[in-house]
């Protein structure tokens, strides 16, 4: 059995709302990663981990790719750029666009992906969306431009040829070890689920201007003693007054909202009564100091 066991890492890469996140989720069959509408949701990488009695494959969900803006955005690139090159496979995910069979956004990323001798998938989102007429025009125009061992059109929201997707993946794996305890699903901390939990309510609930500027820190999370209750105590930061103001909302109604939704799913992981305390406070500019990324948990070269 070990001499035939297969094992590899699987980088998830893309533009921004591709829908890279919820393929991740699919495939895993549970919520690893959050979602919203919103794009640059991902700020962290993100490890799926499936293992069956011959394969392990370790997924990685990565922020998206794009032209950074400060350096926080910065940050991210470099953890999807860094991705790549530590992959066994690399799934570059795209989706449909409405003008044209190839997104603009995504030639600078398939440049970079043509110099890369890692096996490459070119994986269609979204094609539950467009006529599928159009599928076969569009991936040949993307092949045109790198070179990929694989094509496949998926809908990561309903499922569609998931399947396909990780058989064909498991027939890229090279044969190695089991990196990770069997039933291991994340090798994310509590602390930083409960924390994106909290920050994808908020995402979900503010406006367009605020949500980059948002960063959740878990102050502590301790199961009560002698109870079936875990009390955490978390901070929204976020970099400007009138942005805490909108976060905390009339009488404290939207941060009572964010707080009630996240606490069902922190439920939910859990399987116990949560108590959730959530404050806000301002660090202004926070996104362009190494020291407060840092201590919001991201990885600063």
């Amino acid at each position: 059995m070990k001499d035939t066991f297969k094992s590899g890492f699987v980088a998830i890469v893309g533009r921004p709302n591709v829908g890279k996140s919820t393929l991740l989720n699919s495939i895993m069959g549970e919520k690893i990663a959050i979602i919203t509408n919103k794009p640059q949701t991902t700020r962290n990488i993100v490890r799926g981990i499936i293992t069956t009695d011959n394969t392990q494959i370790i997924f990685i969900d990565t922020p998206g790719m794009h032209r950074p803006k400060d350096k926080l955005s910065e940050n991210m690139v470099k953890m999807a750029e860094n991705s790549i090159k530590d992959a066994d496979v690399v799934l570059f995910i795209t989706s449909p666009s409405e003008k044209s069979d190839i997104h603009p956004a995504d030639n600078d990323i398939l440049a970079q992906l043509s110099g890369v001798k890692t096996k490459k998938f070119l994986v269609i989102n979204k094609i539950d969306t467009i006529d599928k007429g159009r599928i076969l025009p569009i991936t040949d125009t993307y092949n045109k431009i790198c070179a990929f061992d694989e094509t496949l059109p998926i809908s990561a929201l309903k499922g569609e040829n998931l399947l396909i997707l990780r058989e064909a993946i498991e027939k890229y794996l090279p044969l190695g070890p089991k990196y990770f305890p069997e039933g291991m699903m994340t090798d994310a901390p509590d602390a930083f689920i409960v924390a994106e939990m909290i920050r994808e309510k908020a995402l979900y609930m503010l406006q367009e201007e605020i949500p980059h500027g948002i960063a959740v820190e878990i102050n502590s999370l301790k199961k009560r003693e002698n109870k079936e209750i875990i009390d955490i105590e978390a901070t929204i930061y976020c970099e400007k007054n009138s942005h805490k103001g909108m976060i905390i909302g009339k009488s404290g109604a939207m941060l009572k909202e964010i707080g009630i939704r996240a606490r069902r799913d922190i439920q939910r992981l859990y399987e116990e009564k949560i108590n959730l305390k959530t404050w806000v406070k301002i660090k202004e500019n926070w996104r362009d100091s190494d020291f407060f990324m840092r201590n919001f948990g991201f990885k600063v070269d």
